[in-house]
C-alpha cells in the first residue's frame, strides 16, 4: 500500500488525495489519513500567565507539543519514516523523549515547519517510501 499524497495546504486546511475529507491537522500513512486533534493527548493551544489581578497574558506555545501517543497509530501502520510538521510558524512543540520514542521503533524521524514538511513526506511518498506523518496546519 503506498502512501496517500497530500493534495493541498493552507493556513487550517489541508486535503490528501483520495480523501473527500478536509483536514485541519491530520495524520497520515500508507493506504490512509484521519484528522488529527493532537489535544487528546494533553497538548493545549495556550497556558493562561496571570499578570496581575485584572490581566492575563495567553501564550501559545503549543505544550507539551506532539506526545509518543499521536504518533502510535502511525506507527503501527509500519512506515519507514515519519514526518511532523510544527504549524506554519513551528509553534508545536517536539520534545526530545517524543523523537527518542520514535527512534526505539526503529522509525525515522524528520521534523519540519509545515510547509517544509508536507513537500518532504510528499517527496518520500512519490518515491515510494513507507512514510507516514503528523501535520498542523495553523500557527
Amino acid at each position: 500500500m503506498s502512501s496517500p499524497e497530500i493534495s493541498s495546504l493552507s493556513w487550517g486546511h489541508m486535503k490528501v488525495k483520495g480523501c473527500a475529507t478536509a483536514y485541519k491537522d491530520c495524520k497520515v500513512w500508507p493506504g490512509g489519513s484521519r484528522a488529527w486533534d493532537w489535544r487528546e493527548t494533553g497538548t493545549d493551544v495556550s497556558e493562561q500567565i496571570k499578570l496581575s489581578q485584572y490581566a492575563y497574558y495567553f501564550s501559545f506555545q503549543h505544550h507539551p507539543g506532539v506526545q509518543p501517543a499521536d504518533l502510535d497509530e502511525v506507527l503501527r501502520k509500519g512506515v519507514e519514516i515519519l514526518i511532523i510538521g510544527r504549524g506554519m510558524s513551528e509553534a508545536l512543540q517536539v520534545p526530545v523523549n517524543t523523537l527518542d520514542y520514535v527512534k526505539k521503533q526503529g522509525v525515522n524521524v524528520k521534523v519540519f515547519q509545515t510547509e517544509k514538511a508536507v513537500k518532504e513526506y510528499n517527496d518520500l511518498a512519490c518515491q515510494g517510501h513507507k512514510v507516514g506523518g503528523v501535520f498542523h496546519s495553523t500557527c
